[in-house]
Protein backbone atom coordinates (compact mmCIF):
# COMPACT_ATOMS: atom_id res chain seq x y z
CA UNK A 1 0.00 0.00 0.00
CA UNK A 2 1.56 3.43 -0.68
CA UNK A 3 2.25 5.78 1.69
CA UNK A 4 1.25 9.49 1.43
CA UNK A 5 4.38 11.82 2.67
CA UNK A 6 3.84 13.11 6.02
CA UNK A 7 4.54 16.85 4.56
CA UNK A 8 2.32 19.51 3.88
CA UNK A 9 5.05 21.56 2.18
CA UNK A 10 6.48 21.19 -1.33
CA UNK A 11 8.57 18.40 -1.93
CA UNK A 12 11.14 18.45 -4.37
CA UNK A 13 12.57 15.41 -6.43
CA UNK A 14 16.21 15.23 -5.50
CA UNK A 15 18.62 15.23 -8.77
CA UNK A 16 20.85 11.44 -8.62
CA UNK A 17 24.12 12.14 -10.29
CA UNK A 18 26.47 8.92 -10.93
CA UNK A 19 30.40 9.72 -11.27
CA UNK A 20 33.52 8.18 -11.53
CA UNK A 21 35.18 8.43 -8.08
CA UNK A 22 38.73 9.11 -9.51
CA UNK A 23 38.05 11.60 -12.44
CA UNK A 24 34.66 13.09 -10.90
CA UNK A 25 33.16 12.85 -14.83
CA UNK A 26 29.39 12.89 -14.28
CA UNK A 27 28.09 9.39 -15.91
CA UNK A 28 24.16 10.78 -15.77
CA UNK A 29 22.31 13.14 -13.57
CA UNK A 30 18.57 12.28 -13.92
CA UNK A 31 15.32 13.36 -11.15
CA UNK A 32 14.55 9.65 -10.62
CA UNK A 33 15.98 6.32 -9.48
CA UNK A 34 14.72 2.91 -9.80
CA UNK A 35 15.94 -0.36 -8.54
CA UNK A 36 18.62 1.20 -6.07
CA UNK A 37 17.06 1.25 -3.55
CA UNK A 38 15.67 -2.41 -2.46
CA UNK A 39 15.37 -4.75 -0.44
CA UNK A 40 18.88 -6.58 0.41
CA UNK A 41 17.11 -9.72 -1.23
CA UNK A 42 16.14 -8.40 -4.46
CA UNK A 43 18.05 -10.05 -7.02
CA UNK A 44 17.87 -7.98 -10.24
CA UNK A 45 21.23 -6.09 -10.88
CA UNK A 46 19.60 -3.44 -13.17
CA UNK A 47 19.19 0.10 -12.40
CA UNK A 48 17.72 3.09 -14.10
CA UNK A 49 17.87 6.46 -14.23
CA UNK A 50 14.76 8.45 -14.98
CA UNK A 51 14.20 11.54 -16.89
CA UNK A 52 18.18 11.92 -17.22
CA UNK A 53 18.92 15.61 -18.05
CA UNK A 54 22.61 14.48 -18.45
CA UNK A 55 24.30 11.40 -19.90
CA UNK A 56 28.02 10.55 -20.69
CA UNK A 57 27.65 7.73 -23.72
CA UNK A 58 31.16 7.88 -24.02
CA UNK A 59 31.98 6.20 -20.89
CA UNK A 60 30.29 3.26 -20.95
CA UNK A 61 32.23 1.52 -17.82
CA UNK A 62 33.43 2.74 -14.51
CA UNK A 63 35.09 0.93 -12.01
CA UNK A 64 34.49 3.07 -9.18
CA UNK A 65 31.50 5.12 -9.23
CA UNK A 66 29.71 6.93 -6.34
CA UNK A 67 25.84 8.28 -6.47
CA UNK A 68 25.47 11.19 -5.10
CA UNK A 69 21.95 12.52 -3.83
CA UNK A 70 21.56 16.12 -4.63
CA UNK A 71 19.60 19.12 -4.32
CA UNK A 72 18.20 21.28 -6.35
CA UNK A 73 20.78 23.49 -5.45
CA UNK A 74 22.99 20.79 -7.04
CA UNK A 75 24.53 20.79 -2.83
CA UNK A 76 25.60 17.02 -2.41
CA UNK A 77 22.99 16.13 0.62
CA UNK A 78 23.91 12.45 0.42
CA UNK A 79 26.60 9.80 -1.15
CA UNK A 80 26.50 5.73 -1.80
CA UNK A 81 29.49 4.60 -3.13
CA UNK A 82 28.99 1.95 -5.93
CA UNK A 83 31.76 0.26 -7.43
CA UNK A 84 31.57 -1.10 -10.89
CA UNK A 85 28.65 -0.04 -13.49
CA UNK A 86 28.24 -0.48 -16.74
CA UNK A 87 25.82 1.36 -18.97
CA UNK A 88 23.13 -0.88 -20.73
CA UNK A 89 20.50 1.79 -22.94
CA UNK A 90 19.74 5.13 -22.64
CA UNK A 91 16.77 4.88 -24.94
CA UNK A 92 15.78 7.73 -27.01
CA UNK A 93 16.75 10.89 -26.98
CA UNK A 94 14.03 13.57 -26.20
CA UNK A 95 13.78 17.35 -27.25
CA UNK A 96 16.06 18.94 -25.10
CA UNK A 97 18.62 16.58 -25.28
CA UNK A 98 17.09 14.53 -22.04
CA UNK A 99 16.23 10.86 -21.98
CA UNK A 100 13.35 9.22 -20.20
CA UNK A 101 15.29 6.25 -19.05
CA UNK A 102 19.11 5.11 -18.73
CA UNK A 103 19.76 1.47 -17.67
CA UNK A 104 22.83 0.53 -15.97
CA UNK A 105 24.10 -2.88 -14.44
CA UNK A 106 25.54 -2.64 -11.39
CA UNK A 107 27.68 -5.14 -9.78
CA UNK A 108 28.18 -3.37 -6.65
CA UNK A 109 26.26 -1.57 -3.77
CA UNK A 110 22.79 -1.04 -3.79
CA UNK A 111 20.64 1.08 -0.81
CA UNK A 112 19.37 -1.41 1.47
CA UNK A 113 16.74 0.28 2.73
CA UNK A 114 13.72 0.84 0.11
CA UNK A 115 11.83 3.36 2.21
CA UNK A 116 14.97 5.91 2.15
CA UNK A 117 13.41 6.40 -1.64
CA UNK A 118 10.40 8.35 -0.44
CA UNK A 119 12.44 10.16 2.16
CA UNK A 120 15.39 11.42 0.58
CA UNK A 121 12.98 14.03 -1.94
CA UNK A 122 12.17 15.42 2.21
CA UNK A 123 16.01 16.19 2.62
CA UNK A 124 16.13 17.64 -0.83
CA UNK A 125 13.37 20.07 0.40
CA UNK A 126 14.30 23.76 0.82
CA UNK A 127 11.81 23.93 3.70
CA UNK A 128 13.66 23.13 7.08
CA UNK A 129 13.34 19.77 8.72
CA UNK A 130 10.55 20.05 11.70
CA UNK A 131 11.33 18.71 15.38
CA UNK A 132 9.43 15.50 15.67
CA UNK A 133 9.29 15.28 12.16
CA UNK A 134 10.24 11.33 11.72
CA UNK A 135 7.51 10.60 14.32
CA UNK A 136 5.14 11.58 11.43
CA UNK A 137 6.05 8.26 9.52
CA UNK A 138 4.84 4.90 9.94
CA UNK A 139 7.06 3.25 12.95
CA UNK A 140 8.80 0.93 9.91
CA UNK A 141 10.20 3.84 8.10
CA UNK A 142 12.60 4.43 11.15
CA UNK A 143 15.05 2.46 10.38
CA UNK A 144 15.32 4.28 6.64
CA UNK A 145 14.93 8.10 8.17
CA UNK A 146 17.85 7.02 10.71
CA UNK A 147 19.88 5.81 7.35
CA UNK A 148 19.23 8.95 5.78
CA UNK A 149 20.07 11.10 8.69
CA UNK A 150 23.41 9.26 8.86
CA UNK A 151 24.29 9.51 5.40
CA UNK A 152 23.46 13.11 4.74
CA UNK A 153 25.22 14.03 8.00
CA UNK A 154 28.68 12.31 7.03
CA UNK A 155 27.86 13.64 3.36
CA UNK A 156 27.81 16.74 4.34
CA UNK A 157 31.15 16.89 6.12
CA UNK A 158 30.11 17.04 9.77
CA UNK A 159 31.74 14.54 12.16
CA UNK A 160 30.04 11.88 14.60
CA UNK A 161 30.11 14.58 17.51
CA UNK A 162 27.58 16.76 19.39
CA UNK A 163 27.04 20.23 17.82
CA UNK A 164 23.89 21.02 19.71
CA UNK A 165 24.57 23.76 22.59
CA UNK A 166 22.18 22.32 24.95
CA UNK A 167 24.18 20.02 28.29
CA UNK A 168 21.17 18.37 29.03
CA UNK A 169 18.90 16.75 26.55
CA UNK A 170 15.43 15.24 27.02
CA UNK A 171 14.12 12.24 25.83
CA UNK A 172 10.49 10.97 25.64
CA UNK A 173 10.10 7.34 26.14
CA UNK A 174 6.30 7.23 25.00
CA UNK A 175 7.69 8.36 21.25
CA UNK A 176 10.14 5.54 21.09
CA UNK A 177 9.18 2.39 20.70
CA UNK A 178 12.47 1.08 18.03
CA UNK A 179 16.07 0.93 18.36
CA UNK A 180 15.69 3.31 15.06
CA UNK A 181 13.67 5.48 16.80
CA UNK A 182 15.79 5.57 20.04
CA UNK A 183 18.33 7.06 17.72
CA UNK A 184 16.19 9.29 15.65
CA UNK A 185 15.13 10.57 18.96
CA UNK A 186 18.49 11.10 20.56
CA UNK A 187 19.98 12.53 17.59
CA UNK A 188 17.43 15.57 17.44
CA UNK A 189 17.50 16.01 20.80
CA UNK A 190 21.24 16.40 20.63
CA UNK A 191 21.88 18.19 16.98
CA UNK A 192 18.78 19.40 16.35
CA UNK A 193 16.17 18.08 13.44
CA UNK A 194 17.51 15.93 11.19
CA UNK A 195 20.79 15.35 13.68
CA UNK A 196 22.98 12.41 13.96
CA UNK A 197 23.97 10.60 17.38
CA UNK A 198 24.82 7.25 16.42
CA UNK A 199 22.70 4.60 14.60
CA UNK A 200 24.10 2.10 16.63
CA UNK A 201 25.47 1.19 20.43
CA UNK A 202 29.38 1.35 18.95
CA UNK A 203 28.78 4.95 16.73
CA UNK A 204 26.91 6.15 19.65
CA UNK A 205 29.75 5.36 21.67
CA UNK A 206 31.87 7.26 18.62
CA UNK A 207 30.21 10.24 18.87
CA UNK A 208 30.25 10.75 22.76
CA UNK A 209 34.24 10.19 22.74
CA UNK A 210 34.73 12.03 19.98
CA UNK A 211 36.92 14.93 20.03
CA UNK A 212 35.05 17.36 18.21
CA UNK A 213 32.10 19.43 18.16
CA UNK A 214 31.15 20.31 22.16
CA UNK A 215 31.90 16.73 24.01
CA UNK A 216 28.83 14.61 25.21
CA UNK A 217 26.09 16.12 27.04
CA UNK A 218 26.54 16.68 30.18
CA UNK A 219 23.09 14.57 31.21
CA UNK A 220 20.08 12.91 29.61
CA UNK A 221 16.75 12.84 31.15
CA UNK A 222 14.87 9.92 30.01
CA UNK A 223 11.20 10.94 30.40
CA UNK A 224 8.57 7.91 30.69
CA UNK A 225 11.46 5.45 30.54
CA UNK A 226 9.39 2.90 31.28
CA UNK A 227 7.05 3.29 28.24
CA UNK A 228 10.06 2.31 26.59
CA UNK A 229 11.19 -0.83 28.58
CA UNK A 230 7.87 -2.05 27.55
CA UNK A 231 9.13 -2.08 24.18
CA UNK A 232 12.88 -1.85 23.88
CA UNK A 233 14.71 -5.50 25.10
CA UNK A 234 16.08 -5.06 28.58
CA UNK A 235 19.86 -6.15 26.58
CA UNK A 236 19.66 -2.89 24.70
CA UNK A 237 18.84 -0.93 27.82
CA UNK A 238 20.99 -2.22 30.05
CA UNK A 239 23.91 -1.27 27.05
CA UNK A 240 22.90 2.37 26.65
CA UNK A 241 22.92 2.46 30.67
CA UNK A 242 26.06 0.83 30.82
CA UNK A 243 27.64 2.92 27.95
CA UNK A 244 26.44 6.22 29.71
CA UNK A 245 27.98 5.28 32.59
CA UNK A 246 31.55 4.58 30.55
CA UNK A 247 31.23 7.98 29.56
CA UNK A 248 30.09 9.47 32.58
CA UNK A 249 27.24 11.16 30.76
CA UNK A 250 24.61 11.44 33.08
CA UNK A 251 21.26 9.14 32.71
CA UNK A 252 18.35 10.31 34.40
CA UNK A 253 15.55 7.77 33.97
CA UNK A 254 12.32 9.04 35.14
Amino acid sequence: MAVELPFAGEVDSPLYVVSDEGSGDVLVAAEGVEGFFVDPEAESSEVAFLRACEVKKGRREVEDAVLEVRNRQREKIGEYFIGRVVLRDTGIEELGGSFARVTYRYFGNRCEYPDAERIWPRWASEVALGKGEWLRWPVNYESAWLHVVQNSWFASNRRAARYGVEEIVHLNGAQISTKSGFFCALGEAVNGPGGYFGSNLDALADCISSSSGEGPPARIVWQNFQASRELLDDAFLESIVGLMREFRVDLVAC
